[in-house]
C-alpha cells in the first residue's frame, strides 16, 4: 500500500482492495508497527450512541440542556464549554462532564482485541475510557494511560498526568516501563475526570504544541517507530486536525485512517491528503468486524 504521495493528492483504496487493506493493517498492528488512533465514531459501532456522545456536536448539545448557550456558537463544544466555564465556574463544568459521560464505557470487540495485542502505544482521543476499560479487563497490569489535563488552577508547569492499571497516580519516569502507554491527549472521564473541553483549556496547549512541549516525551519516543491508523476519527475541525498533526509528527509511517470518502469535508481531505495518511474507504463497523474477527 505505499505510494508517492503529492501534498494535494489524497491517496486511497476502495471496496476488494480496501478489505485486503484491513487485512494487511491487521498483520501490522499484530506486529507492533502501527498505534491505533481511536476516536469517538466506535461508541456508534457498540451502540452506546444513545448513552454517551459520539462527537464534540453531541457534547455541546448535550451541555446546551444544561446551560443554553447562544445560537452562534451552539453546536462548537469547546465554545460552549467555555461560556459554561465564565458563568457557571470550572467546578460545574466539570461536574457536567462526568455526568455526561458516566455510563460506563462499553468496550467494542476491537478494544477488547487491541488489549490482548501489547501494542507500544495507542492513542484514544475521546472521553470516555473504552479503551482503558478494555485495557483492564483484559487483566494487563503492564499498561499506563496518560492523560491531558487542564492548567486551570495548576501552579507547576505540568501537561499531563500518569495513572496506573490499579487506577493510582504513578510518577512520568514510570511510563517508560509500561508495555502499554495509552495516550489520551484530551484527557479521560476515568479515573479521575480530566477534561480538555474549553477553549481556555487549549489556549496554551496550542501555544506550545507545535515545539512539542505538551506531548510526554514516551509518546515522542515511541512514535518513532510506528505509523498510525485512525479508527472512528474525523478531522472537521481546526483543534482535532492540529492534535493530531502533532501527534504524527516526526513519527515514521505510514498512516492510514478508514473513513467513508464520500462523507468526507474538503478540509478533511486537504489533512489526509498533506499528511499523507492513506483513506480505507469504507464504513468503520466492516473494518471493525475485519480488525477483530
Amino acid at each position: 500500500m505505499n505510494a508517492i504521495l503529492h501534498k494535494d493528492f489524497l491517496f486511497s483504496v476502495h471496496d476488494e482492495e480496501a478489505a485486503r487493506a484491513i487485512l494487511d493493517l491487521r498483520n501490522r498492528l499484530k506486529a507492533g508497527l502501527l498505534s491505533p488512533y481511536l476516536g469517538p465514531g466506535l461508541l456508534e459501532v457498540a451502540g452506546a450512541e444513545a448513552a454517551i456522545p459520539a462527537s464534540p456536536e453531541a457534547v455541546a448539545a448535550a451541555l446546551n440542556l444544561r446551560a443554553p448557550a447562544p445560537s452562534r456558537i451552539r453546536t462548537n463544544m469547546w465554545a460552549v464549554a467555555q461560556h459554561i466555564e465564565q458563568r457557571r465556574h470550572r467546578n460545574t463544568l466539570k461536574a457536567w462532564m462526568a455526568e455526561i459521560f458516566a455510563s460506563e464505557p462499553q468496550p467494542t470487540a476491537l478494544h477488547h482485541w487491541l488489549a490482548g495485542l501489547s501494542l507500544p502505544m495507542i492513542v484514544d482521543s475521546w472521553y470516555d475510557g473504552a479503551m482503558r476499560a478494555a485495557l483492564k479487563a483484559s487483566g494487563r497490569r503492564d499498561f499506563v494511560s496518560i492523560q491531558g489535563i487542564t492548567r486551570a488552577g495548576e501552579t507547576r508547569d505540568i501537561w499531563t498526568r500518569v495513572y496506573g492499571a490499579d487506577d493510582s497516580h504513578v510518577e512520568d519516569a514510570d511510563a517508560s516501563r509500561a508495555g502499554t502507554v495509552l495516550y489520551e491527549p484530551h484527557g479521560g472521564a476515568r479515573p479521575a475526570g480530566n477534561f480538555l473541553v474549553a477553549d481556555s483549556d487549549y489556549v496554551e496547549v496550542l501555544t506550545e504544541i507545535d515545539i512539542q512541549t505538551p506531548i510526554p516525551d514516551i509518546i515522542k519516543d515511541r512514535r518513532g517507530a510506528l505509523g498510525f491508523l485512525f479508527l472512528g476519527c474525523r478531522f472537521h475541525d481546526q483543534m482535532l486536525r492540529t492534535y493530531a498533526r502533532q501527534i504524527l509528527k516526526r513519527s515514521k509511517g505510514p498512516h492510514y485512517a478508514v473513513m467513508t470518502g464520500e462523507a468526507l469535508t474538503r478540509n478533511e481531505r486537504r489533512f489526509l491528503a498533506e499528511n499523507g495518511i492513506t483513506l480505507i474507504d469504507m464504513p468503520l463497523h466492516q473494518a471493525v468486524d475485519l480488525l477483530a474477527g
